[in-house]
């Protein structure tokens, strides 16, 4: 399994005045907007998400992870004792991923375009 990006994600009260600002700030574009999440980025890669709330998840993820094979590592995430906290699911917009909470009560989200 590789990791392919990482990806921060900030919850906001208000998400198109986040958007405005960090595209003021940052010079970003919008690369994906589902309305409850936006991620902006440049053509180097970088990349940062605003997030008002998860559409399907119960909490809020901290920062996603994107691999290329995310059976593996939901596999590794069981066999670590990792508290699963969103199941492997094929989300509707096109992702594969689940949730896990770390020791410091962070939540990840990793998954993988389907």
């Amino acid at each position: 399994m590789r990791v392919e990006r990482v990806v921060p994600i900030l919850q906001v009260p208000d998400i198109a005045s986040a958007v405005e600002l960090h595209r003021a700030v940052l010079g970003w574009s919008v690369l994906m907007d589902h309305g409850w999440i936006v991620t902006l980025g440049d053509s180097d890669g970088h990349q940062l998400s605003l997030l008002t709330h998860d559409a399907s998840a119960p909490t809020n993820p901290d920062v996603s992870v994107f691999v290329d094979d995310v059976h593996e590592a939901h596999r590794r995430a069981v066999a670590a004792g990792a508290e699963i906290v969103h199941p492997l699911t094929e989300e509707p917009w096109g992702v594969t991923r689940f949730f896990y909470r770390d020791a410091a009560g962070r939540v990840i989200n990793v998954g993988t375009h389907t």
